[in-house]
């Protein structure tokens, strides 16, 4: 669920075709989106071993450990493009606002932490040309942990 007022336009970002868009101020720490109607998630492996399930992998984001949400409907979500230099913290599944957003903020996250480790994404980052791999579980957890606890406690103050 994205909790602000938003609107999908077309993105800012070179090849990323729409993207998320704020329409109102978003406070620095206030959460964007949050998981909802999630109905199952997937092994990496039996993703990969069923052919259905592997014809929907580029709809899938990796929510925590080696488990996998698909989203072949293409829920609003799914609008959220990549930045090594995002606004929103990505944090099992709740996109966090990383600076305080004004309305007409275009959404991103770093990719990284939503692919299977050491996974190149289809495409490069459209600002440093760099590859988007997958982190591993640990360094995901940890270092979002991390930005998000240094974003809540900067807001407190």
């Amino acid at each position: 669920m994205i909790l602000p007022r938003y609107h999908i336009a077309a993105s800012a970002i070179r090849g990323a075709g729409n993207g998320l868009f704020l329409d109102e101020t978003v406070a620095a720490g206030r959460i964007i989106t949050a998981p909802d109607g999630i109905e199952q998630t997937f092994r990496y492996a039996d993703l990969m071993a069923s052919p259905e399930l592997r014809a929907q992998f580029h709809a899938s984001a990796r929510w925590f450990e080696d488990r996998y949400t698909l989203s072949p409907d293409w829920p609003d979500e799914c609008y959220i493009n990549h930045s090594f230099t995002p606004n929103g913290l990505w944090h099992l599944g709740f996109v966090f606002a990383l600076a305080e957003l004004p309305a007409g903020s275009e959404i991103t996250v770093d990719y990284r932490h939503l692919l299977p480790p050491g996974q190149a994404e289809d495409f490069v980052d459209s600002v440093t040309s760099e590859t988007i791999i997958g982190l591993s579980w640990q360094e995901s957890l940890a270092s979002s942990t991390h930005a998000l606890a240094e974003l809540l406690a900067a807001a407190h103050h």
